[in-house]
Parts: structure tokens; C-alpha cells; sequence
């Protein structure tokens, strides 16, 4: 009787797998604690926290791949995968070309990062050297709004970025905000956060293509969960203490 049991439980564990969907998100892997790659290759990091509990109150198979910023949305399109979980701003432009699904991140002002004891003119910054990442609503807004009068440089990460700026070859870097002040704590008083709050975008989305309305009601329904349980208010405290106690998403 007990091989019987054992054997029909393998049976349903095979069958269940063998019916569950599978989905492949992409990640960065170099936006830290949003997304990273560890010394094992491994991704992590609070999207992937975020996409893995999703997959699994949805029933869904999820695998992960690393892409380059700057040719996310165009592989998302080729099919190379199903979904975008990279702390995508959801912009106008954005939808333009994909969907996205509900917010999973609250909107976080992007904020000026610059090195200690420097100081701006923030209602007129002229003759500077600002960077962002490429293909971010943060190097669009510069371009569309800085671009006079000073020299706007992008990078493939804003990591790199971040670098530039501390080996003196910037004066500011416009980043999230969430990210600066990861950066300013772990620079030993190296950088600050700095000038106004820029608020751009609706907060961050999984990216997901047009047609995938299926997959899009599946991770919505998951997130509306894990949000109404406080799940996704815990992840964002964990990875994010300074932003405060919540709650970040009211239902």
C-alpha cells in the first residue's frame, strides 16, 4: 500500500510539472539590491526575489537570463523571453512598444548623486558634467532637460557611472533614488544625496509584450496578493530600510 501511495504521489508531482508554464524573465544583473549577479553566477537580488514568489503563487515555471539595459525591450520583443523584472520605470514612452503589469515599486524620485563637500546652483545648473545610464528615463530627462549648456554622458551601467563620479570625471550622476542612497551609505562618506527630487514615471513593472494579456493577468493577480499579505511591503523594507516601514502599496 505504501509504494502505491509513494508512486501515485510521484505520478501527481510529474503530471503538475509537467503542466505548469513555463516562463523565462530577464534581469539585468547589475543594479544592485535590485539585481545582481553573485560570485556563483547566480542572480539575485530584490526583482528576483520578487519575480521567483511570484512564479510560485502563480504556478508558474520560471527560469532567469541576463541581458544588457540597453537591448531589454528589443530582446522581450524577439521572444528570447517572456517577461522584463529590472526595476523598469513605466513610462508613456515605454508603453509605447510593451506593457507592463501592475507596479511592484513604489515611484521613486530619481535624486542627484555628487561627491561630499561639493556644492550646485540646482535651479541653474550650467557648464557640468552629468551622467546617467543609458536608456533610462533618467538619461531621457537630461537630454530633454539639461542637455543646454552642459555635457551629458551615459554609461551601459550606472555603476560605472557611479565610478566616473568618484574618480572626478563628473560632477553628478542622476540615478533612483532608492539606488543613491544605497550608494551614498556604502561610500564611507565619499558621496551624497543631493538637489531636488526629480519625480519621473509611474513606479516600477514587469515589462511584458502586448499580446501576452494571459501571462500579464496571471502575474497581476499573484502581485495583488502578495501585496494585500504585506509579502511585497516586507521584501521592500528588507532591501530597503531607509525608504521607511511602509505600508508602500495601500489596497
Amino acid at each position: 500500500m505504501n509504494r502505491l501511495i509513494l508512486a501515485a504521489a510521484a505520478l501527481a508531482t510529474l503530471t503538475f510539472g509537467a503542466h505548469a508554464e513555463a516562463v523565462k524573465f530577464a534581469t539585468e544583473g547589475a543594479y544592485a539590491p535590485f539585481n545582481y549577479v553573485d560570485d556563483n553566477g547566480n542572480v539575485g537580488g530584490f526583482d528576483v526575489d520578487l519575480g521567483n514568489e511570484l512564479c510560485k503563487r502563480a504556478a508558474l515555471e520560471c527560469t532567469w537570463v541576463v541581458n544588457e539595459w540597453d537591448t531589454l525591450i528589443p530582446n522581450l520583443i524577439a521572444g528570447n523571453y517572456d517577461g522584463i523584472l529590472a526595476d523598469m520605470t513605466i513610462t508613456d514612452e515605454r508603453k509605447q512598444t510593451i506593457d507592463f503589469s501592475d507596479a511592484y515599486f513604489p515611484p521613486d524620485p530619481s535624486t542627484y548623486a555628487s561627491a561630499a563637500g561639493t556644492t550646485f546652483d540646482y535651479d541653474a545648473l550650467k557648464g557640468l558634467k552629468i551622467g546617467a545610464q543609458s536608456g533610462t528615463i533618467q538619461a531621457n530627462w537630461l537630454e530633454q532637460n539639461l542637455k543646454d549648456g552642459n555635457t551629458i554622458t551615459t554609461f551601459a551601467t550606472v555603476d560605472q557611472a557611479i565610478a566616473d563620479l568618484l574618480a572626478g570625471n563628473l560632477d553628478l550622476v542622476l540615478a533612483e533614488g532608492s539606488y543613491v542612497g544605497e550608494q551614498v551609505a556604502g561610500s564611507n562618506g565619499a558621496l551624497k544625496a543631493d538637489g531636488p527630487d526629480v519625480p519621473i514615471g509611474e513606479g516600477a513593472g514587469i515589462g511584458l509584450r502586448k499580446a501576452d494579456t494571459a501571462l500579464k493577468d496571471k502575474l497581476n493577480a499573484a502581485l495583488q496578493a502578495a501585496k494585500a499579505d504585506g509579502w511585497v511591503d516586507a521584501l521592500i523594507i528588507k532591501y530597503f530600510p531607509d525608504m521607511g516601514t511602509g505600508p508602500f502599496f495601500k489596497n
